[in-house]
């Protein structure tokens, strides 16, 4: 009834066909996204009211007020989202994987260091500590496969770079509390790109050897916590894990 009324005004009817014939200018995107439609709203409110002798209910006027609300708080929500986005520097411009181009960067002094933990249980944990396993010296053999790994982790992961590595350092300590080993690896190069991932790998690789040097005693040892602790150089300048 009330759309009725409105279009048989004729006061009313310029105000809506002014709005249109606007809309379909050349120039209506910017008039209107610069004007203030609240004032807009407010004006014909006010003109409908001496039109019919009442305030508009909450139909035409406020439902179109809400939903120019609702468009700005959603174009405010897109515009942070993108302030706080980052790139994939591993996936191009398509979606499709690439490795990255190190070229444009300094040459920097990097370091980094990954932890990793290995619950034994304390059957195994006893043997361990003993060197009575089956198949040697624990430790040792996880040491070495740890240092061994890092220096092939271009070959494990597919798009990390061939890095000359200066240093690489594998510590495993037995924790009589948690009947656990505790492994840190840390690596170390001068280059154009970060040793994170030859640190990690380090880790990784030492806490699976240890699983296969005991694994015939138990199946219940478990890898867990394996993470970056701390990185230096590069770009992003230091980094550290808080627990």
């Amino acid at each position: 009834m009330l759309l009725r009324r409105i279009i048989t005004c004729p006061h009313s009817k310029r105000m809506l066909c002014t709005s249109s014939s606007s809309s379909s200018s050349s120039s209506s995107s910017s008039s209107i996204s610069n004007c203030d439609f609240t004032s807009a709203i407010h004006e014909l409110n006010k003109e409908m009211e001496s039109v019919f002798g009442e305030p508009p209910g909450e139909g035409l006027a406020s439902s179109a007020s809400n939903v120019h609300v609702n468009n700005e708080s959603k174009m405010m929500m897109s515009q942070k989202i993108d302030e706080n986005s980052f790139e994939l520097t591993h996936t191009g411009h398509s979606g499709e994987a690439q490795m990255v181009d190190v070229s444009p960067k300094e040459s920097s002094k990097r370091t980094a260091i990954a932890g990793c933990k290995v619950l034994l249980g304390k059957k195994v944990f006893n043997l361990v500590s003993a060197n009575q396993m089956a198949k040697g010296d624990v430790l040792t053999v996880a040491k070495i496969a740890g240092i061994t790994a890092a220096k092939q982790t271009s070959s494990l992961i597919p798009l990390c770079h061939n890095i000359n590595l200066t240093h690489v350092q594998v510590d495993l300590k037995l924790n009589h509390d948690e009947f656990s080993v505790m492994i840190e690896g840390e690596a170390a190069t001068t280059g154009r790109t970060g040793v994170e991932m030859e640190a990690m790998t380090a880790v990784s690789v030492a806490g699976l050897t240890v699983y296969d040097m005991c694994k015939a005693a138990s199946k219940d040892i478990v890898i867990t916590d394996i993470r970056l602790k701390h990185k230096s150089g590069g770009k992003s300048g230091d980094w550290s894990w808080k627990q």
